[in-house]
């Protein structure tokens, strides 16, 4: 690419486009990341033909007639925090499998161990065997065993995760919020990667997935669900902050906010609710530079404008 005149470059989403993003903005190009959404839209793979070069000559052309619109092109910085994240997450995921095939061995056995911390899973089914003086069967056994060194990689992994943003102001920031921690305020930090592209807290919320969707037509208006659009994997760290700040901070205005949703509404929607002010909270943060005061977000939106008059 350091060969051509200056061009614009065209790429479909994939695991490959943002390091080639990289080097065509690196070699003076002009490069446009098209969502793979929108790709079908714009004459890929039409009347079910699909070929690399058919799909470059659709998108070329496309290219010549409008200005196409680019994902937003994440940092390298942003790329490995969310690979850190992903690869935690996949191990944490194995785990959880691993433990349920177990547990429905141990509900066969009429067996019932202790409760007591995941990490802890595997010592303790060993020590409810031994207290029955039984041999564990040999597949059940390598279950715990791979439990057990998972258990330890993501221990690591959260070691790892904590120095991180440990040397990062914004990260440290967020956690300031009630029931953000590490893992929350990392996977945010990779998702939204600058918050000046968004210009309201809305916009980030509406990004997440985490706004009410909409079927309306003619005179019959109906709201839905939350969209989901977006990257799902801060919207769940958003929604697991929530439950933690409902259930261990409940003198907090924003939780107190979130109860009477719930009074009303669901303990469900409340939490949904209070992810989605949560998001607000977080991207106003990082966008002035500041930490969390529970005092203002209790002021009552005209005082609050008036006082900022004053």
């Amino acid at each position: 690419m350091t060969r051509w005149p200056p061009s614009r470059v065209i790429l479909e989403t994939s695991a490959e486009a943002f390091r080639i993003a990289d080097a065509a903005k690196a070699a003076g190009h002009e490069v446009r990341v098209v969502p793979a959404t929108l790709a079908r839209t714009l004459g890929v793979g039409a009347r079910g033909i699909k070929t690399d070069q058919r799909d470059a000559r659709a998108l070329s052309e496309v290219s010549c007639r409008i200005d196409l619109p680019s994902v937003h092109i994440p940092t390298p910085a942003s790329r490995e925090l969310k690979s850190i994240c992903g690869a935690r997450e996949e191990m944490v995921e194995i785990r959880t499998k691993l433990i349920n095939n177990v547990r429905g061995w141990l509900r066969g056995q009429l067996w019932r161990i202790r409760s007591g911390a995941t990490a802890s899973f595997h010592d303790r089914v060993r020590g409810h065997a031994a207290a029955l003086q039984t041999e564990l069967p040999a597949h059940v056994d390598r279950n715990l065993q791979i439990i057990e060194m998972v258990s330890e990689q993501i221990r690591a992994s959260n070691a790892q995760l904590r120095e991180v943003v440990k040397t990062d102001p914004t990260c440290q920031a967020m956690m300031t919020v009630p029931g953000v921690g590490p893992v929350t305020s990392a996977r945010y930090r990779a998702a939204i990667d600058d918050a000046s592209r968004f210009t309201s807290a809305h916009g980030v919320e509406s990004y997440l997935g985490l706004t009410p969707g909409e079927c309306s037509s003619s005179d019959r208006q109906r709201r839905t669900g939350i969209t989901k659009a977006g990257p799902s994997a801060p919207r769940r760290m958003l929604i697991e902050s929530a439950w933690a700040a409902f259930r261990s901070y409940p003198n907090e205005p924003m939780v107190q906010w979130a109860m009477k949703i719930a009074e009303r509404r669901g303990k469900f929607v409340a939490i949904v609710a209070l992810a989605r002010k949560m998001s607000g909270i977080l991207f106003a943060i990082w966008r002035d530079g500041t930490t969390y005061h529970s005092e203002r977000s209790a002021a009552p939106r005209r005082a609050a404008r008036s006082a900022a008059r004053m």
